[in-house]
C-alpha cells in the first residue's frame, strides 16, 4: 500500500497516509494507457472537415465538346475530378471519429496512470485545499510552491467554489472533482493535487 506525506499550502508535511492499493498502487500498463489516451482523443475530435463532390461542385452537366474529330481528350463533364474546379473523389465529409472501450479497461487504464503519478513522486496530498478568496493571484501562490510551476491537475469536491472560480484564468491549471476524472488529464499534468478529503471518494468511484 503507497504511503505518501500529506502537506499543506506551504509544502510543508503535516502527516502521512496510506493511498489505496487497488487504485494508486496498480502496475504501469502504458500500452493500455496509450490506447485510452487515442480514444480520448479522438472523441474530441469536432469531424468537421468537409469538400465537394463532383454532383456539388458548381457547373454544366454539359458534354464540353464532343466525343471525336477534335483533337482533344474525350470529356464529359467540366465538373470532372481531373479537371481544375473539378469536384473531389475520395476528399473529407463531416463524421464522428468518436468511439468507446470496455469501461474495465478505462479503469484499470486509469488506476495505472494514477499508479504511475505515485511512483514518480508527481501525486501530491493537500490537507486542506480551501482558500480564504476566490483570488487566482492566491491560488497560483500555493500551486507554484507545490507543483514548481508544472502544468497542475487538481482533484477537489464540489464544496471549494472558491478554487474552482480563482482556477478559470490559469491555462495551466484544471480543477475536475473525483467522478470527472478522465486519463489523459492525468496523464497531461506535470503534478496531481489531490484533497485529502477526497482520497475515499476517488477510491470509491475508481477502484
Amino acid at each position: 500500500m503507497p504511503i505518501v506525506d500529506v502537506v499543506d499550502w506551504q509544502n510543508k508535511k503535516v502527516g502521512t497516509v496510506d493511498l489505496p492499493q487497488g487504485v494508486f498502487g496498480c502496475d504501469l500498463r502504458a500500452a493500455l494507457v496509450h490506447e485510452v489516451v487515442v480514444m480520448q482523443r479522438a472523441c474530441e475530435r469536432q469531424g468537421t472537415a468537409s469538400t465537394l463532390r463532383r454532383s456539388e461542385v458548381s457547373g454544366s452537366g454539359k458534354k464540353p465538346w464532343k466525343q471525336k474529330h477534335t483533337g482533344r481528350a474525350r470529356s464529359g463533364s467540366v465538373r470532372s475530378p481531373v479537371w481544375r474546379h473539378g469536384g473531389s473523389v475520395f476528399g473529407p465529409k463531416p463524421r464522428s471519429y468518436a468511439y468507446s472501450m470496455p469501461k474495465q479497461k478505462y479503469r484499470a487504464a486509469l488506476q495505472s496512470a494514477l499508479s504511475a503519478k505515485v511512483a514518480e513522486g508527481k501525486l501530491v496530498v493537500l490537507s486542506d485545499i480551501s482558500i480564504q478568496q476566490p483570488k487566482t493571484k492566491l491560488l497560483a501562490e500555493g500551486l507554484e510552491r507545490l507543483s514548481g510551476g508544472d502544468h497542475t491537475l487538481v482533484v477537489l469536491g464540489n464544496g471549494q467554489p472558491a478554487v474552482v472560480q480563482a482556477a478559470r484564468n490559469m491555462a495551466a491549471v484544471k480543477v475536475l472533482s473525483p467522478d470527472r476524472l478522465n486519463v489523459y488529464d492525468i496523464v497531461r499534468a506535470g503534478v496531481v493535487v489531490i484533497s485529502q478529503q477526497e482520497l475515499g471518494r476517488v477510491q470509491e468511484v475508481w477502484s
